[in-house]
């Protein structure tokens, strides 16, 4: 079998490579280069953001851990390190509010179920044999039955769910636990120094590359605007393209109304973790979380109505071409305004400037509204099911307006109570 030799210099001689030994090193080259691009395609597919998390995680789970590592430290805090390990595991959470909601509920939790717990021992060791059991037994019932009632409460359930779950189990384990009253209190305070060790590491660790649910709602709420004006653009523009074309009536893009339609138990976790944030950035201590909720109520019911725009569009009971064809100029300055509208609010709320959206509503839009109207109005058309279909159309982009302009004042109350920058806007 003859092989092909690639005569090498070197310094002293000369190194002969055989044609197998070429094919090995090229196949050996070509294998690390697709090995570094699938690498670099997973990094790109990776959400940065969701990376850091884990990593922090990472770090605060080895911190805690050094509680059992070091003999020093596990002399000083023994067995019971393992809380620590629990409550970095239990409550260390995405963004900051969350990690303080759970931390601050589970300190507030055993602190009050284990003073309870201790009590009821207590009174349960001094009342004998059979008057202990009773008292145990009554004691679990009634701050079970209790507590257990107060999370099922809607303001309660929203922000102190998981302090309350903490209070009933901690109570419990103190009351049936079994040991005696004189070793409830140094077991009791052991547990909660490791749950405080737990939750400092949560704490160091979370401000490291800090993500904070504030500004996650404040940014997903201002691109929702973006997502609702490219939306409206859309569906005018098809519904002027053709009229009987079902291929392209299927091109209409309405998944960011959905997206927007989906965002309500988001955007109220989002808002609640962002109250018990500290000051950031712009971000001051009782902000007006409570304004994006009302103004994302709203967006969710202009994504509503876009998405029956969309069906009323697609109807094969709308007007003909020619009809269609009358009222296009009108409409499509109305759809212009109102996507421009949309997007200036978005870029208010993201900037946290103020701008003048609603009197561009009232200057600007009245007279092409009047005129859609009397378009509609005068319409000859013997057809019920046109006249039908067009004066559909046209009470839905009306409904439109008044949505839009009830956004513009919500976004002018936000930014008054937000105190937002002044800013004009580009008639």
């Amino acid at each position: 079998m003859s092989s092909n030799v690639v005569p090498v210099p070197n310094e002293e001689n000369i190194i002969i490579i055989s044609q197998h030994d070429q094919n090995k090193l090229h196949k050996t080259k070509l294998s690390f280069i697709d090995i570094v691009s699938f690498l670099k395609e997973i990094i790109a597919k990776l959400d940065i953001k969701k990376v850091i998390h884990s990593v922090k995680v990472g770090i605060a789970l080895v911190l805690v851990s050094l509680l059992y590592l070091l003999d020093p430290l596990f002399q000083k805090v023994g067995q019971n390190a393992m809380w620590a390990i629990i409550t970095v595991i239990v409550v260390f959470e995405f963004f900051i509010g969350a990690t303080l909601s759970k931390g601050i509920n589970r300190a507030i939790g055993t602190v009050l179920g284990g003073g309870l717990g201790c009590l009821a021992a207590t009174l349960a060791d001094e009342s004998g044999e059979i008057g202990g059991a009773l008292v145990v037994g009554i004691s679990v019932t009634i701050i079970g039955v209790g507590a257990t009632y107060s999370r099922l409460i809607p303001s309660v359930k929203k922000k102190y769910d998981y302090g309350v779950l903490i209070f009933i189990l901690t109570f419990s384990l103190v009351v049936v636990s079994g040991v005696r009253a004189d070793k409830i209190m140094k077991l009791a305070e052991e547990r909660l120094s490791n749950i405080v060790m737990g939750f400092a590491v949560c704490i160091f660790t979370s401000f490291i590359y800090p993500i904070w649910a504030g500004d996650e709602l404040h940014f997903s709420t201002a691109t929702k605007f973006d997502k609702l004006a490219t939306s409206i653009q859309g569906c005018l523009e098809e519904y002027f393209v053709i009229a009987n074309d079902e291929e392209k009536k299927a091109t209409i893009d309405i998944s960011g109304c959905k997206s927007v339609m989906h965002s309500k138990s988001s955007d109220e976790s989002l808002a609640n973790f962002a109250k018990w944030e500290p000051w950031h950035g712009k971000f001051g201590f009782f902000y007006p979380w409570e304004k994006y909720l009302n103004i994302g109520e709203v967006l969710r019911e202009l994504a509503a109505m876009i998405i029956s725009f969309k069906g009323c569009i697609q109807s094969v009971r709308q007007s003909s071409p020619t009809e269609r064809d009358s009222i296009r100029e009108p409409c499509e300055k109305i759809g212009l305004s109102l996507a421009t509208i949309l997007m200036e609010l978005g870029d208010s709320i993201r900037d946290m400037k103020r701008c003048s959206a609603k009197n561009l509503i009232t200057q600007c839009m009245r007279e092409e509204l009047s005129l859609l109207v009397n378009l509609d109005n005068n319409n000859n058309s013997t057809d019920n099911e046109s006249t039908l279909g067009l004066a559909s159309f046209i009470f839905q982009i009306l409904e439109m307006v008044d949505k839009v302009e009830l956004l513009a004042t919500k976004v002018e109350e936000l930014g008054e109570i937000a105190h937002f920058h002044n800013k004009k806007l580009d008639v």
